[in-house]
């Protein structure tokens, strides 16, 4: 990522050779646990927890306090599933 800097705002330009997480590996849907909700390496935390957790203005730094058994490739993992959900995301004319 780089910045690009003008006059009114600086802008983050992506560096598109990143290659995005795979969070496949990450991210686990069991229907027996958390009524088959997206949870973290199949932990009881699911991806709704992290995302309302950093919504609400907690840092990655106070989540990985209150939850030990987290890192920081988890709460970015959350991120990417959140991200992809949101790219699939289409509304279909009924």
């Amino acid at each position: 990522m780089r910045a690009a800097r003008t006059d009114a705002y600086t802008c983050f330009i992506l560096d598109r050779t990143e290659r995005p997480l795979d969070y496949s590996q990450i991210i686990t849907i069991d229907p027996g646990k958390r009524s088959g909700k997206a949870c973290i390496r199949g932990l009881r935390i699911t991806v709704y927890d992290v995302l309302d957790y950093l919504a609400g203005g907690m840092t990655t730094e106070q989540i990985l306090a209150d939850f030990p058994d987290l890192t920081e490739t988890d709460i970015r993992a959350c991120l990417a599933f959140a991200a992809d959900a949101e790219r699939k995301f289409e509304i279909v004319p009924l």
